[in-house]
């Protein structure tokens, strides 16, 4: 009974949870929360048929269930589904002889419907999420580096903060170029590889026996049938495109694919501030007048909070363990932070 009220608690507070997230969202992608949250309710209906007159002693739900309809109410969509994602996948109607098999299967259906919402989210998250990962991490990593490698040798704080000002500077800028000439070059080379109308306004002057606009879909990527139907409807051999399917675009268009590059302004932008954001933290304990060790140890311990942060967020959008990939971020910026230091500290030795 305890275990059957426990299932009802959850499968209401899924319910709940996926309403909460179609009352945020329209389209198509509302219609298939709103889905889920009927089945779930169609789980619980199971449950509370087995409690009968016993249903109405309801228990609270798990902490994890909790929390997320709190997400759901405040956060983005990406973030929620990707914790709901692993939550589906842990069902454990499988091995529980009062769940039906449909349940079960329910469950494991549930999951990959969140998945592939889920999905869909990171594709529109991938560009900035990068840019906003990428130079978050290489502020905090570098700068500390920076600041521990200088400060380990015995210089007074007031060139330890100048070192990390100027490391601030010089990465955010050289981050901000190196973003722009990426995209603007990314730009470039989709610009150059859009196909042109030249095969529509040429199509009446070819050589029909040669139809060496067969040769320009074949260079596209059409295998050989399907460029020849393709150059011979363009050519008016066919009344109507009897096998549309021979005549499908390409599934990355470079219209879409710059559209999803974005501004190398707007890149470049947001690859400074972010840069300079993650590297402000390393100094942020001598801006405060702390000094020696302190000020180093300070540094170390706000940085590793930041890197705990931004792995876990990682891992979240990525569907893995957020603990994992906060520790891994951990351990990559405190190994190269510790290098620097050991090196600042042999040079400090040799009066270097």
């Amino acid at each position: 009974m305890r275990r059957w009220r426990r299932y009802l608690a959850e499968e209401r507070a899924e319910g709940a949870l996926y309403r909460d997230l179609a009352a945020r969202r329209q389209g198509e992608e509302r219609d298939i929360l709103l889905g889920l949250s009927t089945a779930e309710q169609r789980h619980a209906d199971h449950w509370a048929g087995l409690l009968g007159d016993r249903a109405g002693r309801t228990v609270r739900p798990s902490l994890r269930s909790r929390l997320l309809g709190f997400l759901a109410r405040h956060l983005g969509l990406v973030f929620v589904l990707a914790l709901v994602q692993n939550a589906e996948a842990r069902s454990p109607y499988e091995s529980d002889k009062h769940a039906t098999d449909t349940m079960a299967a329910d469950e494991k259906v549930h999951g990959e419907v969140v998945r592939a919402l889920a999905t869909r989210g990171r594709a529109k998250l991938s560009g900035s999420f990068r840019a906003a990962v990428f130079g978050m991490n290489d502020g905090l990593v570098s700068n500390l580096a920076l600041i521990m490698g200088i400060g380990a040798t015995g210089v007074e704080n007031g060139v330890v903060l100048a070192t990390g000002v100027a490391g601030l500077l010089a990465g955010a800028l050289s981050m901000a170029a190196g973003e722009y000439v990426s995209v603007k070059s990314q730009r470039e080379l989709l610009l150059a590889s859009r196909p042109t109308q030249v095969t529509l306004e040429a199509a009446p002057y070819l050589d029909i026996d040669a139809n060496e606009l067969e040769l320009v879909y074949r260079a596209r990527g059409m295998s050989a049938e399907d460029a020849q139907h393709r150059a011979a409807e363009r050519l008016g051999a066919h009344a109507c495109d009897c096998d549309p399917s021979r005549s499908a675009h390409p599934a990355h268009l470079p219209t879409e694919d710059l559209q999803a590059l974005g501004s190398a302004w707007s890149a470049a932008t947001s690859s400074f501030f972010l840069f300079a954001t993650g590297a402000l933290i390393p100094i942020l304990p001598y801006l405060i007048g702390l000094t020696g060790l302190a000020a180093l140890v300070s540094a170390a311990v706000l940085v590793g909070l930041a890197l705990l942060v931004t792995g876990s967020i990682t891992g979240l959008l990525s569907g893995a363990s957020p603990l994992l990939r906060g520790l891994r971020q951990l351990a990559i910026g405190y190994g190269a932070a510790l290098v620097t230091y050991v090196l600042g500290l042999l040079f400090g030795a040799a009066g270097i």
